[in-house]
């Protein structure tokens, strides 16, 4: 958060001012460095953790120098007496902490004023529910319910037409002056009946067993499915309102998927990064849970200090493979470059309380490493798998390469102790 709030109030410092040179940056890159380092504590036109970035230059007086070396060394410039530096400080130093050094260039500095200047506040998009492959959707699974009722609704009226059918012929033979046809109970007539018509009630049998059979194949084999899977959580965290609205790197909140195999649950620390300066919500609701996160970490938001006192948020898991899976997320986030919203569908968009977007089968995940090509590009650990293919099979690089691109399939996807062990 330190590292955040340095570069954002040296960013806030110095985008205000229209000042030479500024307006040259190259704006995707500032973009890029902007959500990077910033984004998770400052806005560009609204105070957030740390101060709104536009209008920043104006307010260091268009010094461009001395703006470079708050960003690099804030220490140095705390300590230099620097008068502005010190009003900056005594409104936020005590709400966010003095800034780390940054490790960024001058160059990057510009490229994020140029962005900053440039950004227009997007209309925020009304939340559609998430559409598309791995969507949940009704699947009929109550088909079969409604054949076996309507079978014995349909039964009843054949039994009851039996019966009158019955009552008709032997009414015919008493008028003839024949004897009645013998008095037989239910069970009786329906094995009479179907001794003669063997061939339909064949047919009706053979019918009964396969969809029998289709309805148990897809009530098993949903054992274990949690598609759809959204529980109530303590608190309603808006992935929408973070992820889209505002910007938020997801690996910000969910740090460790870049570094282990689980992409881990937010401790309560990041939030209060943004937190402590925001204290109401988009709604009333927005504003009750943010409360419930100050009594999680026990913190005090009229005297701006920790109580001591925690209550710590009992999450809910959401994603749950079964313990013989081995699963790495720093494996496909950071090798494999895969998307988050490959596996977790367009969170940005859709999505309020986190829930589960795909399948996560077995087969599932096979025909992903079927049609992902791997990215080799700027990856060691692909250019030495590419090096090893040349240097022991030509015949099997080109049989790999006829479509263009090698899938994690042909590189040992399909392994069955890559995911088992």
């Amino acid at each position: 958060m330190n590292r955040i709030f340095l570069i954002a109030l040296t960013i806030f410092t110095i985008t205000g001012f229209a000042g030479e040179g500024f307006s040259q940056g190259d704006i995707k890159n500032g973009e890029l460095v902007f959500k990077g380092n910033c984004a998770s504590c400052h806005k560009p036109d609204k105070d957030m953790t740390g101060p709104a970035m536009q209008g920043s230059l104006a307010r260091w007086g268009g010094n461009k120098q001395k703006i470079y070396k708050w960003v690099k060394n804030p220490a140095a410039m705390k300590a230099s007496g620097d008068p502005y530096v010190t009003a900056l400080l005594a409104k936020w130093e005590g709400k966010s902490g003095l800034m780390a050094a940054q490790n960024v260039t001058d160059k990057e500095i510009d490229d994020v004023l140029a962005y900053v200047d440039s950004y227009v506040a997007p209309v925020a998009a009304t939340p559609v529910a998430p559409t598309g492959e791995g969507v949940p959707v009704d699947d009929g699974n109550n088909t079969m319910a409604w054949l076996l009722i309507l079978a014995f609704v349909f039964g009843i009226v054949a039994f009851s037409m039996s019966g009158v059918k019955r009552q008709l012929a032997s009414a015919v033979l008493a008028r003839d002056g024949q004897p009645p046809l013998p008095d037989l109970t239910y069970l009786e007539n329906f094995t009479l009946w179907m001794s003669r018509n063997k061939i339909f009630v064949g047919l009706i049998g053979l019918f009964l067993i396969i969809a029998g059979s289709v309805d148990l194949w897809d009530r098993l084999s949903g054992i274990g499915i949690y598609q759809g899977y959204k529980p109530e959580q303590p608190i309603a965290f808006n992935h929408t309102l973070h992820a889209g609205t505002n910007g938020i790197n997801c690996v910000y909140c969910h740090n460790s998927a870049e570094k282990s195999k689980h992409a881990g649950i937010p401790s309560v620390n990041i939030c209060m990064n943004c937190h402590k300066a925001i204290k109401e919500g988009n709604s009333e609701e927005g504003t009750k849970d943010i409360q419930k996160i100050y009594a999680a970490i026990g913190w005090d938001p009229e005297e701006m200090k920790y109580t001591g006192k925690e209550n710590p948020i009992k999450w809910i898991k959401v994603h749950n493979l079964p313990d013989h899976v081995y699963f790495n997320h720093s494996q496909h986030v950071v090798v494999g470059k895969i998307e988050c919203t490959e596996c977790h569908g367009p969170v940005a968009e859709g999505y309020t309380v986190g829930q589960q977007y795909s399948k996560l089968t077995m087969g599932w995940c096979i025909d992903c490493h079927n049609k992902t090509a791997v990215k080799m590009e700027g990856s060691g650990y692909y250019d030495e798998i590419h090096a090893r293919l040349e240097a022991h099979g030509q015949k099997e690089l080109k049989s790999y390469l006829k479509d263009g691109s090698i899938t994690a399939k042909e590189l040992g996807g399909w392994e069955c102790s890559k995911c088992h062990y």
